[in-house]
């Protein structure tokens, strides 16, 4: 017995919460798991941290690239209204004799009063993927500017989405973003096991949301690095499943998976009727062959094509391709990216205007539907403005999240006297060692980015503990 009692319990203080039973079971599976886990989540965040944090930034500067567009390319992009309109192939003439030494590759055509035709041009000295493109407004005719677009961006957002992909670095760039994105879905789960694994153990699930205002230090700290990360778990894996879907690696075995279960976009074909010969003097105007596409400058055609296909329902905005080769169909298709999203395509005959075939967004598979959404939330497009806030303030709270890791470590550094090893010494069970080794095994295959590194760490946490243990056996008892 002890020789001093305890003081007695005031009547009205608030009595303390009993922790509810944790399975044996699920206790001894997690017991084996988590100091594997730990080190995991430790390590990945200290090496892949840094991949991550520029990852973060470059997408954060990223999300505001459509206002600099605005700011940087307003005489490009927008034009004084108008209710006169020149035809289309008058505008290509004009975009032509802007860029003379270049063959037109796609129209788009202007989806309002006040905005500009993009006229995009296959010219020498243009970099690869890009493309040399002739703004003209559609009232006059006249060229407003020419500038080196890729894909649908203008110059300043397509260095910062390239600055974002590789670094500007090419290939080699690319396993940057490629280690990140693969990496950052690992951070997310493992810190989310952690961090409610934890909260739950303490008997604090309503508070697992909220950060702990407390005494500033280490657990401060770790308080909000839990909390933050909870709430960006959930875009942290969005942008990571997106992400690797663009990867060098990652990416190309995404597409043959689509492709095996058919989850691929689909697209119209370009192929025309086959033309039948004449057999008599008598044969019909419809049935002699048809002119081949190249026959005809693309702007003598391309007001055929238009009209055609918003004859039969085509809505603004639209993208109009013309073939690659002779006796092939043109493509006009919808390209709204934001929601709701529009994404129909045609085939046009050139020479007759008729509609050979069409392929409606409602029609997509649901694989293809979701990897379109996907994407275009990643690019900060689906909806707008909207959508521009939620990765800015996703982006921010990664790189807050990162940032405080490392000042957590920084507090408990292993110089500092006193403090344990990094990441835990605590021995994970064999078991945990296995299943996550064939779990290595397995993403090497279809992620060899985080399959190698993933096997790399076992091979590296495995020597560490070794070490570790030795160092222990050689000190005196």
């Amino acid at each position: 017995m002890s020789d001093t009692l305890d003081p007695p319990l005031e009547k009205d203080a608030p009595q303390p919460r009993p922790t509810p039973p944790v399975s044996p079971r699920r206790l001894g599976a997690w017991r084996g798991l988590r100091p594997l886990v730990m080190r995991l989540h430790f390590y990945v965040g200290m090496f892949v941290g840094p991949f991550i944090l520029v990852a973060a930034t470059t997408g954060l500067i990223y999300t505001i690239t459509p206002q600099l567009d605005q700011l940087l390319y307003r005489d490009a992009l927008t034009v004084p209204a108008s209710s006169a309109q020149v035809d289309l192939g008058a505008q290509i003439a004009a975009a032509s004799a802007a860029v003379p030494d270049g063959t037109v590759t796609e129209v788009r055509p202007s989806p309002g009063p006040e905005t500009t035709t993009r006229v995009s041009f296959d010219a020498p000295g243009v970099a690869e993927d890009y493309a040399r493109t002739a703004f003209v407004d559609p009232h006059t005719g006249q060229v407003r500017a020419v500038l080196d677009t890729f894909g649908e961006w203008l110059p300043t957002r397509a260095w910062i989405d390239t600055l974002h992909r590789n670094l500007h670095l090419g290939d080699v760039g690319r396993v940057y973003s490629e280690l990140a994105a693969s990496w950052l879905w690992v951070l997310a789960l493992s810190g989310l096991a952690l961090w409610i694994v934890r909260r739950r153990r303490q008997s604090r699930v309503r508070r697992t949301l909220l950060p702990e205002n407390g005494p500033a230090g280490r657990a401060r700290i770790r308080s909000w690095h839990g909390s933050v990360g909870l709430w960006a778990a959930i875009g942290m894996l969005g942008l990571s499943a997106t992400g690797l879907t663009w990867s060098q690696f990652a990416g190309e075995n995404v597409s043959n998976l689509r492709t095996a279960l058919d989850w691929t976009t689909p697209s119209v074909s370009t192929e025309l009727p086959a033309a039948q010969a004449p057999t008599t003097d008598a044969t019909p105007l419809a049935m002699t062959p048809a002119v081949p596409a190249e026959a005809a400058p693309v702007g003598a055609t391309v007001d055929r094509v238009l009209a055609s296909a918003r004859g039969a329902g085509m809505t603004d905005p639209i993208a109009i391709t013309p073939p690659e080769e002779a006796g092939q169909a043109w493509t006009v298709s919808q390209v709204k990216r934001s929601w709701p999203l529009k994404q129909d395509s045609m085939a046009v005959d050139p020479t007759s205007g008729a509609v050979l075939e069409t392929v409606r967004w409602a029609d997509w598979p649901i694989a293809a539907k979701l990897a379109e959404i996907g994407i275009s939330a990643h690019m900060s497009i689906l909806f707008g403005i909207g959508n521009q806030l939620l990765l800015l303030a996703l982006a921010l709270g990664i790189i807050v999240v990162v940032v405080w890791g490392y000042r957590m470590w920084w507090l408990r550094r292993p110089t500092r006297p006193g403090a344990s090893a990094p990441g835990g010494t605590e021995r994970p069970g064999v078991g945990a060692i296995a299943t996550v080794g064939a779990i290595a095994v397995v993403l090497g295959v279809f992620f060899p980015v985080l399959g190698v590194s993933l096997l790399l760490f076992l091979i590296v946490d495995a020597v560490r503990q070794e070490i570790l243990r030795n160092r222990e056996h050689r000190l005196p008892s």
